[in-house]
């Protein structure tokens, strides 16, 4: 029998403005992995995109705590965009298969997940 538990998660975009690649480094590895930093600061706003990966890490979060897989952190999810832009989730050592959706405004991150075995 196939379990489906969703997650979402919502960030203002201010949060990650001013965020700098060198100033903020600490900060920033420990929620992002280098692809993820390199991704975002490749943009013209990366403060959109630091916004959307960690409203989508968040809800990932939300919806893995609903069925007691909690044994990761923030730097262990790496959401990455494929060649057409569309972002992936990926948790070494996880079998749930993971559906994201992240969208933003000048002010607003939101993301969507649906997490399913």
């Amino acid at each position: 029998m196939s379990q489906f538990e969703i997650g979402v998660d919502i960030e203002k975009v201010n949060r990650f403005k001013n965020k700098d690649i060198k100033k903020n480094k600490i900060f920033l590895n420990k929620i992002f992995s280098k692809k993820e930093i390199d991704y975002c600061f490749s943009k013209k706003d990366a403060s959109l995109h630091l916004a959307g990966k960690f409203a989508a890490k968040e809800a990932i979060v939300k919806a893995f705590s609903s069925i007691n897989k909690t044994n990761f952190t923030y730097d262990q999810i790496e959401i990455l965009n494929d060649h057409q832009g569309i972002p992936r989730a990926i948790i070494s050592k996880n079998d749930m298969k993971i559906k994201l959706s992240i969208s933003h405004t000048e002010e607003y991150a939101i993301a969507m997940v649906i997490v399913h075995n």
